[in-house]
């Protein structure tokens, strides 16, 4: 909200400027790139935490900085290509610099421990606060642009153009809001395991909905209410070749994913594929430790969820293609840290980007599971099978979820410490100032919202009253996530440990916030 101390730039919106010196959304790339909300992301877990451990992995700075690689590259390809310019034109433009800008923001919002960390922040933010959208690492990020950051030139947000606002929104909808259509688009579904939820994935909270309406305005008439700008799709599709394929070098490198039991699932589904096709689905689950059953399982999830797309042929070359490439290529030689073992990761790595970014088209009316932009049906295949390989083989492992563990109980006692913090009379005076400025800052907005709009205070169900107290509630709620989501994994730690009065030291990383 407070529209009135942010400027819109609204003519940098659809349309794009020449001049190299004073390219709005340049500007635009480099607020971004000095928001201390990006320098932070060096801190916090894209899969693992490398803190402590040696370990050389990603970090969400790290898959931001990649992301936006691939994405830049992406739409120069795209805007290169004569027969596209008309098209890409009438859909609103493709701009490199507004992608590489939304590209670098898109994880602004990621709390500490990765997606772990988001699924915690908003299951408490729900339950704890009843907060009615909870939390979601898109519109956190968005939030940070909008709002939260203050390194813009005006009091709230970095004061972005429109454009690059508009392609950060990957699902430019809020948590209830409803979208009337017969096939729902990619995230816009409520998660199977927590119906009345509203939909999985969302790139605005309800305080921020004029922002996401004033990003999308000069789009009307030119794409779909839900659907993504082209640069939003070039940004999106960026980011599934970077997650398809760093995060697979890393785990390659530290020794976990193992030759034989990859080789031995691929292997056994390509020999098997007509005898496990015939299997039941309740066969198929008791049956899912066995090697090929979990490719066999994607398979078939792939065809419900995406039949727009999904062809057994094209599914069965990619299974043999990333079987012989990564299985039978990067991962039968061990990783020892040789010159020889560091180039096949890095062929592998330039071979395979290369690859997914040439295969990048676009299409002028896309089914709502899609963008404008997409990949070729070949690739789109592999980029499935690849992130298969992760979530199966990485995702799933026990010491994994034991790890997580330890985390999810880190986050929940911090946030029931801040929580009893901030609502403690007698130590208001004393709170972290960044954390007081925030619980201000939500309570203006709220009061707001129960003036104009009390019903985004209520959730899918239930009623919940916006007095005074409802308001205050809200606000300190909002608070407490806003402040621990902008923390780096490490804060976090040495945060809990200072309030649980765990360490001696008076003076840590913990209080520099």
């Amino acid at each position: 909200m407070h529209n009135e101390q942010r400027t819109a730039r609204r003519s940098a919106g659809v349309g794009r400027t020449a001049d190299l010196a004073t390219n709005p959304f340049r500007v635009d790339r480099d607020r971004v790139a000095s928001s201390p909300f990006f320098a932070r992301l060096g801190g916090v877990t894209q899969v693992v935490s490398s803190t402590g451990s040696g370990l050389l992995v990603h970090n969400r700075l790290t898959h931001s900085l990649k992301v936006a690689q691939a994405a830049r590259a992406i739409a120069e390809r795209l805007t290169n290509r004569p027969d596209l310019v008309a098209v890409l034109e009438k859909l609103g433009g493709c701009d490199p610099d507004v992608v590489e800008a939304a590209a670098l923001a898109h994880d602004l919002g990621h709390p500490p421990f990765g997606h772990l960390g988001e699924q915690v922040l908003d299951r408490l933010a729900r339950h704890r606060f009843g907060l009615p959208d909870g939390f979601e690492g898109n519109a956190q990020s968005f939030r940070i642009i909008t709002t939260t950051d203050v390194r813009g030139p005006k009091a709230l947000g970095l004061d972005l153009t429109v454009a690059v606002r508009a392609a950060m929104l990957k699902y430019p909808w809020t948590r209830h809001q409803k979208l009337s259509l017969d096939v729902a688009p990619r995230g816009a579904s409520e998660p199977d395991d927590m119906p009345g939820t509203g939909s999985s994935k969302f790139s605005a909270y309800v305080t921020e909905m004029n922002d996401l309406r004033q990003a999308r305005e000069p789009f009307e008439g030119r794409i779909e209410s839900w659907q993504q700008t082209v640069e939003a799709s070039v940004m999106d599709t960026a980011d599934d070749i970077a997650y398809a394929i760093h995060d697979l070098e890393d785990f390659h490198r530290v020794g976990v994913l193992q030759h034989a039991t990859v080789a031995a699932e691929f292997g056994t589904w390509q020999a098997q594929a007509l005898d496990l096709a015939g299997l039941s689905d309740a066969d198929l689950d008791a049956e899912i430790r066995m090697p090929g059953r979990s490719i066999e399982t994607l398979r078939r999830r792939l065809h419900l969820k995406d039949s727009w797309v999904m062809d057994d042929e094209a599914f069965a070359l990619a299974v043999r293609k990333v079987g012989k490439e990564l299985v039978d290529g990067l991962l039968a030689v061990r990783f020892d840290g040789s010159v020889e073992a560091e180039q096949a990761v890095a062929d592998f790595s330039s071979r395979w980007t290369r690859r997914l970014v040439d295969a990048v088209g676009v299409i002028e009316e896309p089914t709502p599971r899609s963008g404008h932009v997409v990949l070729a049906v070949a690739q789109w295949h592999e980029v499935q099978v690849l992130k298969f390989v992760h979530r199966r083989f990485v995702l799933l492992r026990p010491d994994l979820a034991l790890h997580q563990r330890g985390q999810a109980r880190l986050l929940s006692s911090l946030v029931d410490a801040l929580e009893q913090w901030v609502t403690d009379r007698t130590e208001a005076d004393r709170l972290p100032r960044r954390l007081h400025d925030l619980v201000e800052l939500a309570e203006t907005e709220y009061a707001g919202l129960a003036r104009t709009e009390p019903s985004t205070l209520v959730g899918a169900t239930g009623e919940m009253p916006v007095g005074p107290d409802a308001i205050r509630g809200l606000a300190r709620g909002r608070a407490v996530v806003d402040f621990v989501a902008s923390l780096t994994d490490n804060q976090a730690a040495a945060l809990l440990e200072a309030l649980s009065g765990r360490t001696g030291q008076l003076w840590t990383d913990a209080f520099v916030l």
